[in-house]
């Protein structure tokens, strides 16, 4: 609002997430596509000369990350353009479907693949061979990973640090998939990894292909539970997810700061995107006017919220006399 844009009507007086994060959301998936998919590429080299089944799984599970930030790549693309007549709330929940495609390719490209072939490795063992190979991929692999997900945890902590929450919390109840579904993802490969490796290396030192199969199942799970996860996540948001009372507060804060408002007596906040949304509100306007008057300075008011960044469309009514001022985080 126009009074005082130097901070976004958000919890703590910031947005519900970062200013900042729109321009690092496309970098930081970029840096994990391009990690993936040299990763993917090493892991399936790793798998074919060794024959690891927690190797095979690995490489499964890399080349559905690969997929799947070309998918979060086109929810950030998609997401962004800017409302129309066919769309007059803008195009932001692209990103929640998009994203929602990208936690089903993990399911499947990685969860389901690495578990059957576990499976298939139980009931007819192969035996592996070239240890170092994998032992080296193995490591340049977590190089990778852990530095995608580094950028994917940098994002998120300044997330939290301008909300006023924790890191893990932030990523949980951000409205934004693509943070969430590279931070979780990456996470997940690092797990991944750990248990490739002692999976390997019990194969290795035992002679017993069982470890290296039981790998290969535990990569999967870790994958179905992260995807679930994300797909709920999603879920949630396309259907109507409600904003926290933090930023209910913060923003009937702001409108009660504005110039021309007296009071407020009704709020509804609802995402539409990633970092947007949609408002509803009663007010009482200061000061007696005459009825199209009212009207024009109800529409300025509109137009003025809607100025800010984080709000897509804002639609103001008039406030009744008998109604009760709206009080929020008291």
């Amino acid at each position: 609002m126009k009074q005082d844009t130097t901070s976004p009507p958000g919890e703590n007086g910031a947005a519900e997430d970062e200013q900042s994060s729109g321009g690092e959301r496309p970098l930081t998936v970029i840096i994990a596509f391009v990690a993936n998919l040299l990763v993917a590429g090493a892991k399936t080299v790793a798998a074919l000369i060794t024959g690891s089944a927690s190797m095979t799984a690995e490489a499964a599970h890399s080349w559905a990350d690969t997929g799947n930030q070309i998918f979060l790549l086109i929810a950030e693309r998609k997401s962004r353009r800017r409302r129309d007549r066919t769309h007059p709330m803008g195009y932001g929940r692209e990103a929640y479907v998009w994203s929602m495609f990208a936690a089903f390719g993990l399911f499947t490209a990685g969860a389901v693949v690495s578990i059957t072939h576990g499976i298939q490795q139980l009931l007819a063992p192969e035996p592996a061979s070239d240890y170092g190979i994998a032992y080296a991929v193995l490591g340049v692999a977590f190089v990778l990973e852990g530095i995608s997900f580094t950028q994917a945890f940098r994002q998120a902590r300044a997330a939290g640090r301008e909300r006023g929450t924790t890191t893990l919390e932030s990523v949980s109840t951000t409205s934004n998939p693509t943070l969430r579904a590279v931070f979780a993802e990456d996470a997940a490969a690092l797990i991944g990894l750990l248990i490739a490796f002692v999976g390997i290396f019990l194969h290795q030192v035992t002679g017993s292909p069982l470890p290296d199969a039981v790998g290969s199942i535990l990569v999967g799970i870790l994958l179905g539970v992260i995807a679930v996860i994300l797909i709920e996540r999603n879920r949630r948001f396309l259907v109507g997810q409600a904003v926290s009372p933090e930023l209910l507060a913060a923003v009937a804060k702001r409108l009660n700061g504005h110039a021309a408002i007296e009071r407020i007596t009704y709020l509804h906040l609802e995402y539409v995107g990633p970092e947007r949304l949609y408002l509803v509100a009663a007010v009482d306007l200061k000061g007696d006017r005459r009825e199209h008057e009212v009207a024009v300075a109800l529409r300025a008011v509109e137009r003025d919220i809607e100025e800010h960044e984080r709000i897509e469309e804002a639609v103001l009514t008039l406030s009744t006399p008998d109604e009760p001022t709206l009080t929020v985080g008291e």
